[in-house]
């Protein structure tokens, strides 16, 4: 039977409110509520705060089952059995379980227009919730009259003066002047549901066996309410003015706390705060700042919004280590046994760390430099940053700034926003628990910007020693002390870092390693950390060093470990599998192994041949990722006489510069290189491969001079011999950088001899002389000699 056309909550309509649910008696799943009586012939939303509640209404929802909608006697029983129930309640078919932003959701109930009297436990348990038994019970309907009607319009007008402030949800039905029955039932009905009464006067309305003596008894009910309403508004007026505005306020602070403990349990949010203000060494103002938003959160209500806000910020500052630092090591025998033990090679560089160290043990009031370390991927900079914090007993952090183009990522966001939080530095802080941490930013010259602001500029006074004492986040609101933080940096190019920024740090560079060393740290550290992350023993898959060294020279490129670390993991992986799988895996791991293993080797060090063609030079270059072989070719071809230069290759304006400059300085000085003045009329050519990849640089100024000098001449550059430098208009030969990667480079090509220029010489002898051995050094000052000791 239909009582209205639809019904709306919220944005929800529901259009078909008849009650179609199944009815069986004799097996009701029971849906308990908590200070909620429902009466017949209604529709209610019920809020489903327990997952059993929610799971038996979804159920219901999608079998279109009938429910027994019962009040438990506790509200505070989380799973009520049958005694825990009154016996009076009423059965309801769930239209529709709506999911709610707080993970809860609100089941719409139409109510059957009769009550039930629940007899017993069903013998048969319905989707694993509370079946009964019950026996449907209907109340008499009234006899619409005009006393009917006046008792109807009063208690109309005492429920609207009773419900005011009510946060009782639910409407009174609409009445039509020629209503039937069943719609007055549901009005009296509908009016004892949302009127603002006990649980035990409700239970107690819905006993009464007629509509008519149910609406008396509700009058009466609300007339008792309002009168209890009127007493306690007199007595609380005529206490108001007998007390002084102190006393008013120690009453309203008693009668808040008492609510709040009734409503949300005992121990208050408020005094957990105050008490652990009192409990940290905090600034002066730092504490009269915390305690007025202490006393703010004190005044909102629980379950609003602010509330959460102010108790999440509360939270997030407290737990900043105000005040507590890492008792840091003083053993420095220790310290350098930790960086040796936990990196191979790297000699400068770890003797600039253990200068550092020694100073911080030394001083530790002092302010230490902020060390940016540069160098491609895979040398070991990140795991640097934890073997110092180890070394010096602190806590170690890792922030990432590979992408950040937010301010706020690192000043934290205002309160005002929604979502607001702490920036990364004050959240690396909270991380670690002291003050004291060893913080690495990571990939700091890959920070971006746009208009949310400039990341670079803010961490300038994260940086800058003299400011970082009073480091100001805007969420936090107050001054940080960030002066004992150890911050290093790490970048793989310093082209992309801010002056500013860059001048705030000291720079030190990790180059890559040679073929040694790799050995070196695969058997020492790659493979025993490999063997611990698989469960692999100690002594288990052994891997010859030749083996290793086959991988470095075939399977890799790199200037670091991080693809070698890959090809050593796929072997340890196979082993496992045929471990696993019961099948012969041969030990140990020798090189003529490999290629089953690892597929066909991926470095030829045929590719850096020249194969004797004139025209064709191998150049040396550095990326950020290390050094690389780079090849100039240059052919000639007829033209119209005027000697046009045409370049390829992907090549920058500085790199287009230097070709100009090599081919008008050939021309210039012909003669002196035996050119055919003919030869000099045909057009050049001049293109670097790998098209796909930009290049840019002066570094191959000599190169190039050589390539044109060759194809214009025929004389093939000499085998195993490559060059870098930048040459002038004049013919000399100018110093080019990244002198140790590109030596680490040549050696990975099988490259015997490396013609640089003459101020280089400084930067080979400061090279380990173990990454020179096998590579021989020819130093010019001019591109006449480049070009003597090049050509054959």
């Amino acid at each position: 039977m239909s009582r209205q056309e639809s019904v709306s909550v919220g944005h929800i309509e529901l259009k078909n409110t008849e009650f179609s649910a199944e009815l069986n008696y004799n097996a009701l799943p029971v849906l308990p509520t908590r200070n909620l009586v429902l009466f017949p012939g209604v529709i209610f939303p019920i809020h489903l705060v327990r997952q059993s509640s929610r799971r038996l209404a979804e159920l219901a929802e999608s079998l279109n089952l009938a429910v027994a909608v019962v009040c438990q006697r506790d509200p505070a029983v989380d799973n009520p059995r049958l005694d825990d129930l009154y016996k009076l309640g009423v059965v309801g078919q769930v239209l529709k379980v709506i999911p709610m932003p707080d993970d809860n959701a609100v089941a719409m109930v139409s109510c059957h227009p009769e009550k039930i009297l629940i007899d017993g436990p069903a013998d048969t348990i319905i989707a694993e919730a509370l079946t009964v038994k019950a026996t449907p019970v209907r109340d008499a309907m009234p006899r619409v009259n005009d006393d009917f009607k006046a008792h109807l319009d009063m208690a109309d007008r005492l429920m609207t003066e009773c419900s005011a402030g009510s946060s009782v949800p639910g409407a009174i039905p609409a009445r039509e002047k020629d209503a039937k029955e069943p719609s007055m039932a549901a009005i009296v009905n509908s009016m004892c549901v949302a009127a603002p009464l006990e649980v035990k006067n409700r239970i107690g309305l819905l006993h009464e066996k007629s509509i008519r003596t149910r609406l008396e008894a509700l009058i009466d009910n609300l007339i008792a309410r309002k009168d209890e309403e009127r007493i306690r508004a007199e007595v609380e007026a005529a206490a108001r003015e007998r007390m002084g505005e102190r006393q008013r306020n120690a009453i309203l602070e008693a009668q808040m706390e008492s609510i709040r403990a009734e409503l949300y349990g005992e121990g208050s949010e408020v005094q957990m705060f105050r008490d652990k203000l009192e409990t940290l060494s905090l600034p002066e103002e730092a504490i009269d700042a915390l305690t007025r938003e202490i006393n703010k959160l004190d005044h909102l209500n629980p379950s609003s919004p602010d509330f959460q806000t102010q108790y999440a910020y509360l939270q997030t500052v407290l737990d900043l280590p105000w005040g507590k630092s890492s008792n840091s090591t003083t053993d420095f025998a220790s310290a350098q046994a930790e960086l040796d033990s936990t990196h191979s090679g790297l000699e400068k560089v770890k003797e600039r760390i253990l200068e550092q160290l020694a100073m911080i043990m030394h001083s530790p009031l002092s302010h230490a430099p902020i060390l940016c370390l540069v160098g491609p991927p895979g040398v070991g900079k990140t795991s640097l940053g934890r073997s110092i914090a180890a070394a010096l007993g602190r806590k170690f952090q890792r922030v990432s700034l590979g992408g950040v183009h937010d301010e706020s990522e690192i000043r934290g966001h205002r309160r005002t926003y929604i979502a607001a939080m702490p920036g990364r530095i004050i959240d690396a802080i909270r991380r670690a628990g002291t003050m004291n941490p060893v913080i690495m930013l990571d990939e700091i010259d890959k920070l971006a910007q746009d208009y949310k602001g400039n990341p670079s500029a803010a961490l300038l006074e994260v940086l800058d020693p003299e400011q970082n004492a009073k480091f100001h986040d805007n969420y936090v609101d107050l001054d940080f002390d960030l002066s004992q933080v150890i911050f290093i940096t790490t970048a793989n190019t310093l082209s992309t870092i801010e002056g500013p920024l860059l001048d705030r740090m000291e720079v030190i560079s990790l180059t890559g390693y040679s073929a040694e060393e790799k050995l070196e740290i695969a058997r020492t550290h790659l493979l025993p950390t490999l063997r611990e992350e698989m469960g692999l023993q100690a002594d288990e898959v052994p891997v010859s060093d030749a083996a290793i060294s086959y991988i470095i020279d075939n399977y890799t490129a790199e200037s670091g470990v991080r693809q070698l670390q890959k090809r050593l993991a796929s072997v340890l992986r196979k082993y496992v599998r045929a471990k696993v799988a019961g099948t012969d895996f041969a030990l140990p791991v020798e090189p003529a192994a490999l290629r089953p293993l690892l597929g066909v080797e991926t470095n030829s060090h045929d590719k850096y041949s020249t194969d004797g063609l004139p025209g064709v030079v191998t150049g040396l270059a550095w990326t950020a990722a290390g050094g690389e072989i780079l090849f100039i070719e240059a052919v000639t071809t007829p033209g119209k006489g005027d000697g046009v230069l045409t370049l390829t290759g992907n090549l920058g304006d500085v790199m287009k510069e230097s070709a100009a400059i090599a081919h008008r300085y050939v021309k210039a000085h012909a003669a002196e290189f035996q050119i055919d003045p003919e030869r000099l009329k045909a057009d050049i050519h001049i293109h670097v491969p790998e098209g796909a990849i930009p290049k840019d640089g002066p570094s191959a100024g000599i190169t190039m001079v050589t390539a044109i000098v060759s194809a214009l001449t025929g004389r093939p550059v000499r085998r195993g011999v490559a060059m870098t430098g930048e040459t002038t208009l004049r013919g000399k030969v100018l110093p080019v950088g990244g002198i140790k990667e590109k030596v680490l480079a040549a050696k990975r090509a099988g490259i015997s001899e490396i013609i640089i220029s003459e101020e280089n010489r400084r930067n080979v002898d400061d090279i380990n002389p173990a990454y020179l051995d096998g590579v021989t050094f020819s130093y010019v000052s001019n591109v006449a000699d480049v070009l003597r000791l090049a050509l054959e």
